[in-house]
Parts: C-alpha cells; structure tokens; sequence
C-alpha cells in the first residue's frame, strides 16, 4: 500500500481526485488500495531557547527564563524538534497509516521547505525505513496533477532541499534568538525597553530602507539646464536635444549645464541658425515577447498598478494556486517555462476563454505554434513561471484582487504566443554652429505582442519601460546626411536633479532579489549579481510584514518608510549584521547544499563562529535606542527592604494605578503598593526569589 503525505489538505485532496477516492477517513482519503493524507504545514517546530539554557535561570511571571548575558551565545549541541500544539491529533493519524504502508509517496510543495515539511516528521518521529517516493508538481489542476503521479521520482534525489531547508532554519534560530537577545540586553543597560529582533535577512532589509530615507532626506537638488530645437527639415519637422562638449563653459563636474548664463546665450545664438545632418541612420529592429513572471515581477506590478501590499500579492497568488487552481505554483524566483510544457498551450488557451471571455479577441488572436525565449529548460530552476492552468475556473468567484493579478498573469501568458513587437528605429545627429544635437524615434511596423496589453510604441509601461524625457517618441522624417535642417526655435528646458523615490513593498522586494544594486565593493557586487538576492520568493513579503509589526517600518500611502524605533536599531547594530553581503554569502552555501556538493556542518560551523563573535561583542557596553520606551528611573531614595537596591516606580495593570517594584528584578522579585507617589514599605509583596531566600 503507498500512502501519499501532502503538505496540506488541499494537494492531498486534488492528489485522491485523480487516483480516484473510494472512501474516507478522519484526516486521510482511501483511493483503492493506495491512501491519502496530509500535513498542515511544518508540524514540527524547534524547540524553545529555554530548552538549551541553565536550568536554574530565574523565570519570568508567564514561566519564561529571564533573558542573561551569562546565557548567551545558545547554540544547541542537539538541536531538539517538537510537535506544534495543534498538529498532534493529524501526526497520531498519519503515524497510523504509516504503520501500514509499504512504500511513501512525498507530495511536498515543490521547494527547500516543502521538502523538510515532511521529510523530518517520517525522519524524526517515524524513524523512516521504507522506500519513499516523490511527487513533484507545481500546479494543482487536474492535467498537472495526473502528470506529477505519472512521473515519481526517488526521494533520495531531493534530499538536498531538506537539507538546505533545515540548515537555513537553523541559521535563522541561532541568528534570531543571540543577536536579538544580546543587543536587546545591550539596549536595556542604556536605559531603553525596545526589543530589537535581528534577522538574517530581515535586518539588511531594514537597512535598505533606512539608508533609502536618509538619502531622500538629505538630497539637495541641483537645477541644470537642458536645451532642445525645433528643427526643419523638407521631409517635416523634428525635435532635437543637445549635448555638451567636454569643454563647454557652465557645467559642473558632473557634466550638467548648471550656467543659467550660458544657457541663454546659447539659445539665442543657435534660435534661426541652419544645422546641417552628419548622422541619419534607420534599422529595422525586434522586442522579443516578455519572460512570464516569478512573484517577484508579479508583486512590483501589483503594487505599481493596484497598490497592492507584498503579503496581499502572495496571498492572492496562493489562493490563484490553491484554492482556484486557476495558476501554477507562486513562490517562484524564475521567470521562464520548460519547454515540455510548451504543447500545453492550446488546452491552456481553449480554457482561458471560459475564465476570462472578456479578453475573447485576444485569446483568439494568439497564436500557439509561436514559442518564444521564455520556453527554456536551461534557464529554469525548481520553480518555472507564473502562468495559467487548463482550469476550467469560474471568474466570478474570484475577489477583486485575484481579478486584477489573475488579469496580469494571463496577459504576460498570451504574450507569449504573439510576435515579436517591429519597429524601425531612427536616429540622426546634427551640427548646428558647431553644437551637436541628437534625435532619435521609432516606428511601429508590428506591434506584436504588445497588442496582449493594450499598449503600442510610445507606450511601454507594462514593462516598466520609458523613453523618459529624450526627443525619442516621434516620426522622424527621411533624411539623408549632408541635409540641412533649419533650427527654427532654440528651448531652455529647465530641470533639478531628483532624489531616488521611497521603497513600496514591491520595489524592496525588487530589491531584495536584486540586492547587487545596492552594494558598492565591486567583488561583493558580482558575487552578489551571480546570486539570488536575500531572502526567498516565498519569505519576503512575511519579512516586510515582520518589520512593520515590529514598528520599524510603517506605510505612508504607497510607500514604505523607516521609524524612527528602526532607524535607532540599525545605527546600534554592527555593519557585518545588517550588510547583505554575508546574507548573500549563506544563500550561495545553502544552494550549494540544495544540490547536493555543500557540507552543512561547514556551514553551520561559520554561522557557530560569527554568532560567538558578535554575541561577545554585543555583551560588552550600552546603547541608548531612539523611539523606544526607555527605562524608569531608578530612585536614590527608596530601596528595597529585601536586596537594599533602588525601587523603581512602575505603571499597574489598571488605568492611572501604580506600584514599586525592586531595580534587582528578576533576582529580588519584591514589589511595594504605591501610596500618594511612595511605595509603601510595610506592605512588600514577596516575589519567589524573595521567599526562596528565606523572607
């Protein structure tokens, strides 16, 4: 008997559709003589700090351990995995069926973390020894699904996901629990209450949008001037703009006309001048069709058009997944498609009508023998892109936001299968007294795939593209060189330098993915450029939702902008920390475990060193944290009558009530009602430190 272990009730569910469901069971499905059942995401959780910490250590009221320098670094010597609260009832049921099976079948989401999801239970709690299958399938709709059970693999041959999965989660334990720990005690020895969780992504996110908002805040635009001509010519009129010799008087060091002077003398004197063409060159030229989109491009879209915050795109693309099956898998980093998937197309299309009949004209205009560049295996990784199933879905069942995304992803589809866009693209050069000037235009000879959405030449916004503020969305008329063209009117265009905009959830999701950008050491720079940025397609946007319920960072319309609680903790915290390099430096080692030629224990060793090295750090000194609560004065004049320490008057649990409570805390948990602003000392409610020490 195989039973299948799905990562949730859903694959498993559309797992026993397609075998046929015969009966069913509480948590599992019978499909003949094979059974179906399922997880509900990671099971398994690690264990709590306080596991590996001094079992003397002084508890807090909720029977937490006190956070203690003394305590730190934590680094398990065995790291300790337990059930979460509400997997155990479905963890009994599927130990159960294993008990029973003769071969696992491992039907995972089709990534690092859906393959540790239930490689370490069978592992870990079943002591596994049975052959093990896997089922690897990045849609859920019925062709997709009866595809994936016809061609199962060996699980062995994905057991570098796993491990790259539990090293990374390790990693993030011992970096999230030291650091946070250690500069949050260094916070509270300066006086401020905040807690500052570190993250090995998190923080260089955050430090990406601090040193954003700086920037802004400190830019001081710098006016320059532009000039641009009217030009005649006998075939028609044109724009030209002009350029600058190195030597020309009036610019500043970078290569702006800041002379408003020189500006003006130079539009009068060109005004009326005959220039005369030493350039005309006119070739034909192809946009290729779009790539299809990771979730990446998805949410830069999202949140370019609709506003759309980073945890509402993956949610909405999930749910385009899961619920509806109307779209392959979300958490995908690769834009491209495997080219077996390239004869999907017809069904793909016949079913688009059904889901989307608005867009009817341009289903029935695409043409699916047309296979561009996205189709290309070389180029996909564990994940292919974004795209349409076969799912015969009902559109009316969708919310506004998965109209909108579904919308994006169906066009970017259809793209796919209209020509390249042809365009011939004109540039001339111009010597006007001695100034240069430069045009150049494009015409539309095809629009090709452009037509999939509803742009045309001059309109590439789809893409993100712009000709920007350039003479170049014109017609420019047939010339030859040696023509003359008379400069009817010379223009003072005026402009200033401009500050780069805020971050948006998509744009520092860009950016996460694109981390090189940001980076100036040219070493980093390309190691970084040949990597895949910080962060995972299927954990930023849980990252940015992190940093703003923390209150590091908050939205401002569209925008994200830092705190000032997050700016405070990025200036105390130590640049190895909060740069992306390192992060970046990891990522590169899990994909080496991931295929198969990393050494985990090698890269838990340098996380083991780097953890040791900053938590000594950290353990040393104070730091004061703006915005955060900042810790009561201790008083000079009331102490406590247990230890002899200052008191320290503290707000109660009702409004305008207060108490004292002893400075020594959590050694002395002595506390002192408050009576007309004093502590009233003859009425000391003895903490258990207090009373173990024999008050």
């Amino acid at each position: 008997m195989r039973l299948f272990i799905a990562e949730k009730p859903s694959v498993g569910k559309a797992i026993a559709a397609e075998l046929g469901q015969t009966g069913k069971g509480k948590g599992y499905i019978e499909c003949g003589s094979d059974l179906v059942t399922w997880f509900f995401g990671h099971m398994l959780e690690q264990a709590d700090p306080d596991t590996y910490t001094a079992a003397d250590a002084p508890r807090a009221e909720n029977g937490k351990k006190i956070w203690r320098t003394e305590d730190l670094p934590i680094i398990p010597k065995e790291w300790q995995y337990n059930p979460r609260d509400d997997a155990q009832e479905q963890l009994d049921i599927v130990a159960k069926l294993y008990a029973k099976a003769d071969q696992i079948v491992h039907a995972g989401d089709p990534d690092r973390e859906g393959q540790l999801l239930v490689d370490q239970p069978v592992r870990l709690l079943f002591g596994n020894n049975k052959p093990v299958l896997r089922y690897w399938c990045s849609a859920l709709d019925s062709v997709s699904v009866r595809r994936g059970l016809e061609s199962l693999k060996d699980n062995k041959a994905y057991a570098g996901f796993a491990d790259a999965a539990e090293a990374r989660g390790r990693a993030d334990w011992l970096i999230g629990m030291n650091l946070s720990r250690a500069f949050t005690l260094r916070a509270i020895r300066g006086g401020s209450r905040a807690l500052l969780t570190v993250g090995r992504v998190q923080t260089p996110t955050l430090n990406l949008v601090v040193m954003r908002d700086r920037l802004i805040e400190g830019f001081k635009a710098i006016p320059f001037h532009g000039i641009r001509g009217a030009f005649k010519h006998e075939g028609g009129q044109f724009l030209a703009d002009w350029k600058p010799r190195e030597d020309q008087e009036g610019l500043d060091e970078e290569g702006r006309l800041t002379n408003t002077a020189v500006a003006d003398a130079l539009v009068k004197s060109l005004s009326g001048q005959t220039g005369k063409i030493t350039s005309y060159k006119q070739e034909p030229k192809t946009k290729a069709q779009p790539k299809s989109l990771s979730l990446t491009d998805i949410t830069v879209l999202a949140s370019k058009h609709y506003g759309y915050s980073a945890a509402t795109v993956l949610a909405t693309c999930q749910s385009l997944y899961e619920t509806h099956k109307l779209t392959s898998y979300p958490r995908t980093d690769c834009a491209y498609l495997p080219e077996s998937q390239f004869a999907d197309a017809p069904d793909i299309l016949e079913a688009l009508k059904g889901v989307v009949p608005e867009l009817a004209n341009l289903i029935e205009g695409a043409n699916p023998k047309i296979k561009s560049k996205t189709w290309n295996d070389a180029k996909v990784t564990a994940h292919h892109g974004i795209i349409p199933t076969v799912q015969a879905g009902d559109v009316s069942k969708l919310s506004a936001e998965e109209r909108a995304i579904h919308n994006i992803i169906v066009r970017y589809y259809l793209a796919q299968f209209y020509p390249v866009h042809e365009y011939l693209n004109t540039a001339v050069e111009l010597d006007v007294a001695g100034e240069q000037f430069f045009a150049h235009g494009n015409v539309v000879t095809k629009n090709g795939w452009k037509d999939a959405f509803g742009v045309d030449a001059s309109n590439d916004s789809e893409e993100g593209e712009s000709d920007g503020e350039d003479a170049g969305s014109q017609s420019l008329p047939t010339m030859k060189t040696g023509d003359q063209a008379a400069c009817l009117k010379a223009l003072r265009r005026d402009s200033k330098t401009k500050p780069p905009g805020r971050f948006t959830d998509g744009s520092l999701i860009a950016a996460m993915e694109n981390i090189h950008k940001y980076v100036d050491d040219k070493e980093h720079k390309k190691m970084l450029r040949d990597g895949d940025g910080i962060g995972t397609s299927a954990t930023r946007s849980s990252i940015i939702e992190e940093l703003k319920r923390r209150n590091f960072l908050a939205d401002k319309g569209k925008a994200l902008v830092s705190t000032e609680l997050g700016r405070s903790m990025i200036d105390a915290l130590p640049e190895v920390v909060k740069s992306p390099v390192l992060t970046a430096m990891y990522e590169r080692m899990l994909l080496t475990i991931e295929q198969g030629s990393g050494d985990i224990q090698v890269f838990m060793e340098k996380q083991e060193t780097l953890i040791r090295d900053q938590v000594e750090k950290a353990n040393q000194g104070s730091v004061k944290i703006a915005g955060a609560k900042q810790a009561p004065k201790v008083s000079t004049v009331h102490f406590c009558t247990e230890c002899k320490k200052g008191l320290v008057r503290r707000d109660g649990k009702k409004p305008n009530t207060h108490f004292w409570a002893c400075s020594g805390y959590p050694t002395c948990t002595a506390s002192f009602p408050d009576f007309k602003g004093k502590p009233s000392l003859t009425k000391a409610n003895l903490g258990k430190s207090a009373v173990a020490k024999g008050a």
